[in-house]
């Protein structure tokens, strides 16, 4: 079965990239399953610059990347993040700020760049992922993409008072490689 993603591509993030980030993190159904902290607004203006050009100037350790639709509209952003350059793998995170492109394929085919240029550039063998048991959209799509679950890590992270489990799943190198050519982009 050939899988057809809407074209997107990755840039590098600039300074204006926090307008967007700010007015999407202020909307609690963007920030639900994301890692951030537990008030309102998670973070101010000032703290996403702040993010943005710690991310623009790499002293953050995240490889932060903005995803653009076909047009070059802002509507996202995805990442690796706790790369270990000796085991060759890295964690992966991803959003899709912008609600106008939930569920029409741009989280998987920015996904999709983000594993070609994990495994090419960077020279991964393996990126994985958490998400929260109760994401199931976010599985289901993971899945798709080819990702394995690996395993539960319980209480792993605390939401709203209290604490919820997250998946892990990964892929490998070959299992990307493989699953690619079923997809058509």
């Amino acid at each position: 079965m050939t899988t057809r993603f809407p074209k997107v591509s990755l840039r590098e993030l600039v300074l204006d990239d926090a307008k967007d980030r700010y007015q999407w993190c202020l909307d609690e159904e963007v920030t639900r399953h994301l890692n951030m902290p537990d008030k309102y607004p998670p973070f101010s203006e000032a703290e996403t610059l702040q993010w943005i050009d710690m991310c623009i100037h790499k002293t953050n350790g995240y490889e932060q990347k903005a995803i653009l639709d076909h047009h070059g509209i802002h509507i996202g952003w995805v990442d690796l993040k706790n790369i270990d350059r000796l085991n060759q793998h890295a964690e992966l995170g991803i959003a899709i700020g912008d609600k106008r492109y939930w569920g029409k394929g741009y989280g998987a085919a920015a996904m999709n760049e983000m594993l070609n240029f994990g495994f090419n550039s960077l020279d991964l063998n393996k990126i994985w992922l958490r998400v929260e048991i109760d994401n199931e959209k976010a599985i289901r799509s993971y899945k798709k993409m080819g990702y394995i679950e690996e395993g539960i890590l319980r209480q792993d992270r605390f939401r709203k008072g209290r604490f919820v489990d997250r998946l892990r799943m990964s892929i490998t190198k070959q299992e990307y490689l493989t699953n690619r050519t079923g997809y058509n982009q």
